[in-house]
């Protein structure tokens, strides 16, 4: 199987995703990038200002910055996270995302991996 981002044989590969999501004017963006057993990959643009209200997720996930400055909020604590930060979110756990700058983030939720034969069908 080959798709638009180079998976062949299991390889899950995009050579570059900076190109993937652009920051739009008033505006928050998201793009599914990357779809597989055990994981899936969202990234998302923020223009300035714009903010993810307090949410949860169903599963675990880990965001990153891939440019500009977002402020994370979750378990009563806020930083920063700029390229090269890493944050963590256990399942259902409250937070937010404010961008204050334009911004891309990418998102990775971790979901339970399927069988071989649930894969196939």
């Amino acid at each position: 199987m080959s798709d638009e981002h180079g998976e062949t044989g299991g390889l899950g590969f995009i050579g570059d995703v900076s190109s993937l999501v652009k920051v739009q004017d008033e505006a928050t963006v998201s793009r599914t990038i990357m779809e597989h057993a055990g994981g899936n990959v969202v990234l998302f643009s923020f223009d300035a200002g714009q903010v993810l209200s307090e949410h949860t997720a169903a599963m675990p996930v880990f965001v990153q910055a891939g440019s500009g400055h977002l402020k994370v909020t979750a378990s009563g604590k806020t930083v920063d996270l700029v390229p090269g930060g890493l944050a963590y979110f256990p399942t259902r756990l409250p937070h937010a995302v404010e961008a204050v700058e334009a911004s891309v983030m990418m998102l990775t939720m971790i979901t339970p991996a399927r069988d071989a034969k649930e894969t196939s069908d």
